[in-house]
């Protein structure tokens, strides 16, 4: 394996491409008993349309959330019970972008990487098993159509996007998951869970030969072709509509704001505009931010407000937003602050503590296992290493982030989508 140093801040990365394609990272952390691996396929809800080897695919909506439910199955039992039983606390997750499956473990390591590899590895779906699942998952899909806070969310991406599969929620309708067979998931295990599309991720306690030989053991030696991505049409920068509102169960109207910012670029390139704008939004929105402070003393805001800067399915998009009495109020005054600062830039002292507090962040990360892993698998598929980081970030300067926030915050291609209380009865 490859070793690179990073002694700016103290940590070691392991790296290797096996014989079938398979990227492996491994960061070891000594003087911790603690240790986080997770098995990532570069395969989340967006991507249902794909080519490999000349053959066009079209699957239902949901199909990577179901694999991730079904995946745990194994012709001997349950996968997630055998890790718990070693003492382990093992999960998954799926995205628009990825699917993860993972755990933390503070003994039996070896074994509990072995289980993981060898279970995610092995498809084994029967009629029965999906047909249970079906009406789980639509349990899950109905309780989704309930939470006000996916409803607001999902409500912004059909405003932006007009053909981009981030309009469709990553598990599906009731109506898709319908069509979900078992060959569907077998077809879809073949395509996305080969390891030439996936990355191992070893946070902790490691021996990092052990964590490739594992891999080397247990996984085909064999390489495969990597599927084409269909994403629709391009997509332009202008959004659908500009407005959504509907009445749910809530105390308090939310709010989500957002707009879209182009296709997502890819390799080191990434890295940059990713950190870009992470400092742009800090200096716009962040909690110490002047526009934030004001529009929380003007009760406007509140500590629900986030926003962040999200790449997948091909595209890139900022989203903002939270609890407020008055949401297009707070909206109209979040873009006038971005319409402000893009003519007159970002303040240069103001830049400088935002910078600073996001390197104390950078570093704090780097103590968080799950994130660090999941980061570095995020990374892989977007071409760029997360370790990097910090010395990308010492290159990004005012000018940078000022530049960002005028050629991307455009009040003129923004959207917003409201969930306000439903009326009281009389």
């Amino acid at each position: 394996m490859q070793r690179i140093d990073y002694p700016a801040i103290g940590e070691t990365l392991y790296t290797s491409k096996l014989p079938n394609g398979l990227p492996v990272f491994v960061v070891p952390k000594k003087g911790y008993r603690k240790s986080f691996a997770c098995y990532v396929t570069n395969y989340g809800a967006a991507d249902r349309r794909f080519t490999l080897a000349g053959e066009a695919k079209d699957t239902p909506a949901g199909v990577a959330h179901y694999l991730e439910h079904k995946m745990f199955d194994m012709p001997e039992g349950n996968a997630l019970m055998a890790l718990e039983a070693a003492g382990a606390n093992a999960n998954a997750f799926t995205s628009d972008a990825m699917t993860a499956y993972h755990f933390t473990c503070t003994q039996n390591f070896d074994e509990d990487l072995r289980t993981l590899l060898r279970f995610v590895s092995t498809p084994y779906y029967t009629q029965e098993s999906v047909d249970k699942e079906r009406g789980i998952i639509g349990q899950e899909i109905r309780m989704y159509e309930d939470d006000p806070d996916d409803q607001v969310y999902m409500g912004l991406m059909r405003l932006l996007f007009a053909h981009n599969p981030l309009r469709d929620d990553v598990a599906g309708t009731v109506e898709s998951i319908q069509d979900i067979t078992p060959q569907v998931l077998y077809d879809c295990h073949r395509v996305f869970y080969h390891p030439s599309n996936m990355a191992l991720c070893v946070v902790g306690e490691a021996d990092p030969e052990a964590v490739e030989r594992a891999a080397l053991e247990i996984l085909t030696p064999e390489s495969a072709p990597r599927p084409g991505r269909d994403y629709g049409p391009a997509e332009s920068l202008e959004p659908v509509r500009t407005r959504d509102e509907r009445a749910m169960e809530v105390s308090a109207p939310i709010f989500l704001g957002g707009l879209k910012l182009g296709p997502a670029s890819t390799g080191p390139e990434a890295q940059r505009e990713r950190l870009t704008a992470w400092l742009a939004l800090r200096c716009l929105y962040g909690r110490s931010s002047p526009a934030y402070l004001r529009l929380y003393d003007e009760g406007l805001l509140n500590g629900t407000f986030g926003c962040s800067a999200d790449y997948a399915a091909g595209q890139g998009f900022v989203i903002f937003g939270g609890e407020s009495r008055d949401p297009d109020g707070a909206y109209e005054a979040i873009l006038a602050e971005a319409e402000a600062v893009g003519k007159a830039g970002i303040d240069p002292a103001l830049f400088d503590r935002q910078k600073k507090a996001a390197y104390g962040s950078q570093l704090r990360a780097l103590g968080d296992f799950r994130s660090l892993g999941v980061n570095l698998a995020e990374g892989c598929f977007a071409g760029y290493q997360p370790l990097d980081g910090l010395r990308e970030l010492e290159a990004i300067g005012c000018d940078d982030a000022s530049a960002w926030v005028r050629e991307h915050i455009v009040p003129g291609r923004a959207a917003l989508s409201v969930v306000r209380p439903k009326e009281a009865k009389t």
